[in-house]
């Protein structure tokens, strides 16, 4: 049965929730307080990562965190502050933080991301689309023994799930990337990911939706949310009264605040990222990641990007030139030959990942309120898991048998 669904967000997984739903018929309106052209959706690394099994909340990351605390150019910075919100979310971070709770969600990752991929892929040959998109994989470049063995490990624990991996010395990974002069020691190469470039695909989904009858409306801040019996009656937003049979939440690192509205509890902390673009010919072909600067490299459609830092310090676009400045002396220090001008660095654009504290998203619905569907908190995935997350809520909207098992993604499980 048709219904009228009002998605409030615009990023690449409200978009992508659009796309899926109107296939089924449905009536769609995606909302967002923004003018659809900025956020954590245009500016990220543009991955689709199988590869990326293990979570954010692994052991080892409160003491890398408390260690790095002090250190504004770290990659992993927390800013500590007197925020309750903020609190709650370090305290299940820290109860997620265990071996056996990372090894129980390797599985789910992996699906949802090959689910995506797959979806990415399908996508590509429908028709609707002509956007970049190359599955090359994800090199893993280390420059010491301790941070190999630590990739290696994971990769060995991504072959058991199935996925091609190798480690490589310098010599094997400088056949593959010919053209760049790197200083490494060498890299785990990860066959199974993907890449795009991600404001292309962006201004595409949107062409396309507003083609196909869904209704964009930029600009607009949901201020007010009526609930009765358990159910969304109407939405009260900066020039609007809505009402609709069904809302879906794809709202970010502003999710937790539409929630507490409806009495949902979903631990969120906003995760800042940063990005750098250069025009230049960088001779780069494979996407990497650097691993002791945790600095993400992309080859996009005329341009190379530098993307990196997690910096939970609540909702703030302020760009920190110190974390860019770090972002720019990894860069040099992995590609000699390559740097990132003064003008790039002060041209960076940041983004808010929205982190749960265990590393997997919220999808779904709540106990407490039956007509809305949450579709947040994928932390550093979210572009990655945009198609299968809009798949998912599709298939929950239209009374679809699920295509994945929706248990580890539950809204209530922090509740």
């Amino acid at each position: 049965m048709a219904k009228s669904v009002i998605i409030i967000g615009g990023g690449i997984i409200g978009l992508c929730t659009a796309y899926y739903l109107q296939k089924e018929g449905h009536k769609v309106t995606v909302i967002d307080k923004s003018d659809f052209s900025s956020g954590a959706s245009y500016v990220n690394a543009g991955y689709i990562t199988p590869s990326h099994i293990i979570s954010l909340a692994a052991p080892g990351m409160i003491n890398k965190g408390i260690k790095w605390m002090l250190n504004s150019a770290s990659p992993f910075y927390v800013k500590p502050r007197l925020d309750l919100d903020f609190l709650k979310w370090s305290f299940a971070f820290k109860k997620s933080a265990t071996k056996s709770k990372v090894e129980k969600s390797i599985p789910v990752i992996k699906d949802i991301n090959l689910l995506s991929r797959a979806l990415y892929a399908d996508l590509k040959a429908s028709g609707d689309f002509d956007f970049h998109y190359q599955q090359k994989g994800l090199m893993m470049y280390y420059k010491t023994e301790k941070a190999g063995e630590e990739e290696w490990e994971t990769g060995q624990r991504a072959i058991k799930e199935g996925l091609k991996v190798k480690n490589l010395s310098k010599e094997e990974v400088q056949k593959i990337e010919k053209k760049v002069n790197l200083n490494i020691k060498g890299g785990v190469y990860y066959h199974s990911d993907a890449h795009m470039t991600p404001n292309e695909f962006m201004a595409q989904i949107k062409t396309y939706l507003k083609k196909n009858g869904v209704s964009i409306l930029e600009n607009e801040e949901v201020l007010d949310i009526s609930v009765s019996n358990e159910k969304i009656t109407q939405i009260k937003t900066t020039n609007l009264s809505i009402k609709s049979d069904e809302f879906v939440i794809a709202t970010g690192a502003w999710s937790q605040n539409l929630a507490k509205k409806l009495g949902v509890k979903i631990p969120i902390q906003a995760g800042k990222g940063y990005s750098v673009n250069i025009k230049n010919e960088t001779n780069i072909t494979i996407p990497a990641i650097l691993c002791e600067a945790k600095v993400a490299v992309t080859p996009m459609n005329g341009f190379t990007r530098f993307a990196g830092t997690m910096e939970i310090g609540g909702i703030n676009h302020k760009i920190n030139p110190v974390r860019v400045g770090a972002i720019a002396n990894s860069v040099k220090d992995f590609y000699p030959e390559i740097t990132l001008s003064n003008k790039e660095q002060e041209a960076a654009q940041c983004g808010l990942r929205p982190c749960s504290p265990d590393g997997l998203p919220f999808i779904g619905k709540s106990s407490k309120c039956n007509n809305v569907t949450f579709a947040t908190g994928h932390a550093m995935m979210g572009w990655s898991l945009g198609p299968a997350t809009g798949k998912l809520v599709s298939e929950i909207i239209s009374d679809k048998s699920s295509s994945l098992n929706l248990y580890p993604f539950s809204v209530d499980r922090f509740s």
